[in-house]
C-alpha cells in the first residue's frame, strides 16, 4: 500500500491536528503494530501517518457514519452531494431534518452521511457542533463556493479505508480499548479542557466532557502504562491538566486555533503532548 498525499481530513473539526501534525509526528513511535484513535474526528493524524492496521472510534455518531459511507458507498454519497445547494434557506431545511424524527429515520445512511457532510462545508467556520439533544445547531455560514461535493478528497479516503485494515466503530473510547494489546500505541485527542468559563466547547457530541471525564481518561491512561502500552495524549495545557499527567512526559507546544465563534480569540495557544515513552 502506497502513501497516498491526497489522503486528507474531508470534514472541517474543532480541535482539528492538521497545524500540529509536524510536532505530533516527533512523538509516534516507528515500530506500531496497531494503531488505535479513540477520539477520531477529522481524523487528521491517522490520513498524514496512513498506518496499515488501525482501530478508530468516535462517540459521534453521524461522523463514523459519514467515515463507513465513504469507505463502503463512495459512489452513492459522491452522487448525492451534488444535489446539495448554498442557499440560507435549502442550508436550514436540511439542517433541520433531524428535528422531524419521521422524516430523519427514513433516511438512508448514505443521506445521513451525505447531509453532515454538506452541512459541515456550509455551515458558519465549519463548526460541527450540537446540541443537548443532539441536534446539529451551527448557522448558516454564507460562503460564495464551498466544496460540498469534495469529490478527489472523498475517493481518495475511501481508498485508503478499504486497502487498509481499519476498524471504524462508534462507541466510547474504553469500549474501544478493551481487546489492546502491547506493542499498539494510542494517540488520544479528547475535548480539550477549557481554558476559561467562555471557551467551554464540547458540542461535537451530546453529553459534552467535563472534568470527571478528565479524570476517567487519565486512569485509562493509568491502565494502557501498566500493560506496557504506549500513548500520546493532546490536551489544553491548564494547571489541571499539567497537574493530572504530573507522573508523565509532558511538553507545552504552541498550537493555532482557526475555529471560534469571536474571531478575536483565534490565533496561538498553550497546549500541552503528554506521553508515557521517552
Amino acid at each position: 500500500m502506497k502513501y497516498d498525499k491526497l489522503v486528507e481530513p474531508v470534514v472541517k473539526w474543532a480541535g482539528g491536528k492538521r497545524q500540529l501534525l509536524p510536532e505530533l509526528k516527533k512523538y509516534i513511535p516507528k515500530n506500531i503494530s496497531t494503531y488505535y484513535e479513540p477520539f477520531l474526528g477529522g481524523a487528521a493524524v491517522l490520513f498524514d501517518i496512513q498506518p496499515k492496521k488501525a482501530v478508530v472510534s468516535d462517540i459521534n455518531e453521524e461522523l463514523i457514519n459519514l467515515y463507513m459511507a465513504i469507505r463502503d458507498n463512495v459512489d452513492e454519497l459522491i452522487e448525492d452531494l451534488k444535489k446539495h445547494k448554498n442557499t440560507p434557506d435549502y442550508f436550514y431545511k436540511i439542517r433541520g431534518l433531524d428535528r422531524e424524527t419521521s422524516i430523519y429515520s427514513k433516511l438512508t445512511k448514505v443521506e445521513r452521511a451525505s447531509r453532515i457532510h454538506y452541512l459541515n462545508k456550509t455551515c458558519y467556520n465549519g463548526l460541527f457542533r450540537v446540541n443537548m439533544a443532539g441536534q446539529f445547531n451551527s448557522p448558516f455560514g454564507n460562503y460564495k463556493n464551498p466544496n460540498i461535493t469534495n469529490e478527489i478528497t472523498i475517493r481518495a479516503v475511501s481508498k485508503y479505508l478499504n486497502e487498509a485494515n481499519i476498524k471504524l466503530k462508534y462507541c466510547d473510547y474504553e469500549e474501544t480499548l478493551k481487546s489492546i494489546r502491547k506493542g499498539a500505541f494510542v494517540y488520544f485527542d479528547p475535548p480539550y479542557d477549557p481554558v476559561s468559563n467562555s471557551s467551554n466547547f464540547t458540542g461535537y457530541a451530546k453529553g459534552g466532557f467535563n472534568r470527571d471525564e478528565q479524570w476517567r481518561l487519565r486512569n485509562v491512561c493509568d491502565k494502557l502504562n501498566s500493560k506496557g502500552i504506549k500513548f500520546l495524549l493532546s490536551n489544553s495545557s491548564t494547571d489541571f491538566i499539567l497537574d493530572l499527567y504530573k507522573d508523565y512526559n509532558t511538553k507545552i507546544i504552541q498550537a493555532k486555533r482557526f475555529i471560534n465563534s469571536n474571531g478575536n480569540k483565534r490565533g496561538e495557544i498553550d497546549e500541552v503532548l503528554v506521553r508515557n515513552y521517552g
